[in-house]
Parts: C-alpha cells; sequence; structure tokens
C-alpha cells in the first residue's frame, strides 16, 4: 500500500505544515487535531468537554475519508494545555470510547494558543 495523503473538508484544514492524515502501512495516522470548527476556522468550545468532543468528531471526520473508523482507533496522544483539564476530558472520552478505549498516553501543550484545551493525535486501522 503506498503512502497516501488524506484530507476532508468536514475537519478543520491543516496549516501547510503536515496534513491532516497520512494512510500507510495498512493504519491511518491523524496528526493532532485542534478543536477547530471546519466552516469557520475557529476554536469551537469553551469547556474542555466541548473541545475534546470537537476534536473527536474532526477526527472521527478525517477517519471516515480515510475509509476508517472511531472504533477502529488503536493509539491515541492527548495534550492538554492545562492538566487540570485531564478530568473534564475523561468526561468527554468516556462518551466516545464507553468501553474497550484505545491505547493512550498525555502530554502537556508545547505553545501557547489562545483558546486552546486540547489536541489529538490518533492511529487507527485502515
Amino acid at each position: 500500500m503506498a503512502r497516501q495523503i488524506v484530507f476532508t473538508p468536514k475537519a478543520a484544514k491543516p496549516p501547510a505544515t503536515y496534513s491532516q492524515a497520512v494512510k500507510a502501512a495498512g493504519l491511518v495516522f491523524v496528526s493532532g487535531t485542534a478543536p477547530t470548527d471546519p466552516a469557520t476556522g475557529q476554536i469551537k468550545g469553551t469547556t474542555i468537554q466541548e473541545q475534546t468532543g470537537q476534536c473527536l468528531t474532526n477526527i472521527a471526520a478525517i477517519l471516515e475519508e480515510a475509509g476508517s473508523s472511531v472504533d477502529k482507533i488503536v493509539s491515541v496522544t492527548v495534550i492538554l494545555a492545562d492538566e487540570d483539564d485531564f478530568p473534564g476530558m475523561n468526561e468527554e472520552w468516556l462518551r466516545w470510547f464507553p468501553s474497550d478505549p484505545p491505547a493512550r498516553q498525555g502530554a502537556k501543550l508545547p505553545a501557547k494558543i489562545p483558546g486552546l484545551k486540547v489536541s489529538i493525535a490518533v492511529i487507527a486501522e485502515a
């Protein structure tokens, strides 16, 4: 399987420095995805729960474009601006993954972006 760039207008357009996702080796590698509304290009939501939900909505659209789905996610990296948001992020997370969740790790957002509370990257089966 050749390396394939994945793009959908149903998720926020990434900067020119990276792709929304790359499909290769039977997997889909979704870049860190912000809680950006694809229609407006603005961060959507003010709470960590809203922003986590928007990140996952964007990821679901990207995975669908790649022929995959959130049910096929195997690994996730959640990057938080504030570690105190961890419980609220988990609250929304459990709505998306109530059982058999993917492997997951966390990190601290290395840059301050006004209003941004979370970014999520995933690897899924293609």
